[in-house]
């Protein structure tokens, strides 16, 4: 999921801050002991999520895709002292490990940990957030989008991750390919016409749409 030369990655890293040791601990415990560990966020990434949030000083952020919740606390760090965090994830077997660090951070009071679906859970949640992150199941990519862009301020962000799907978005547009690619290309192009936002495509690692509603 890298597109840059591995050098220039390990050279990007070694630059960025470090991340704190409960986030190393995830990263650790979770290529150690959790199926497909290549879906954490990671260092670079982790400290990107960190950055925005930092810049937007946020009230309310969704997150939509928890893993081991190592985005969600990246995403925390800029919450603002009123703040609150909602992450969903359909996932319920990682739920009490997910629960125990969120609970080390001591951020249980900041962090509404919801389990089920997204496209069932965000339309009760009675909130207008300033930051929203999407990083779960490629095919509902654009549902998502749908679903959460009303909910969100006007100039407000939207970080879409594995918009670049490991470079399968670059096929050819007659070729065949599977649903999730498929829905990841249909999404690119659909919000990039999307007249109600502004985007950013950035390469950084599996590519990190970036939207400002507008």
């Amino acid at each position: 999921m890298k597109h840059t030369d591995s050098t220039i990655q390990s050279y990007s890293e070694n630059h960025t801050e470090a991340a704190s040791p409960l986030l190393t601990k995830i990263h650790q415990d979770t290529y150690a002991q959790v199926p497909l560990p290549q879906m954490l966020a990671g260092h670079l990434q982790g400290r990107v999520l960190a950055t925005f949030s930092h810049m937007l000083r946020p009230t309310r952020i969704l997150e939509i895709g928890t893993y081991t919740g190592y985005s969600a606390l990246c995403l925390a760090e800029g919450l603002q002292p009123e703040g609150m965090l909602h992450t969903i994830d359909r996932n319920k077997t990682l739920e009490a490990t997910v629960k125990s660090y969120f609970e080390q951070a001591g951020l249980t009071q900041k962090i509404k940990y919801h389990i089920g679906q997204a496209v069932d859970i965000i339309p009760q949640l009675d909130e207008v957030f300033d930051l929203v992150f999407i990083d779960a199941d490629k095919k509902n990519y654009q549902r998502y989008y749908d679903l959460v862009l009303d909910r969100i301020r006007k100039g407000g962000f939207l970080i879409v991750d594995n918009v670049l799907w490991g470079g399968r978005v670059l096929t050819a547009v007659n070729q065949p390919v599977d649903e999730r690619t498929r829905a990841i290309i249909n999404f690119n192009a659909q919000v990039h016409r999307d007249p109600r936002v502004a985007n950013v495509l950035l390469p950084i690692r599996d590519g990190l749409m970036i939207l400002r509603k507008k």
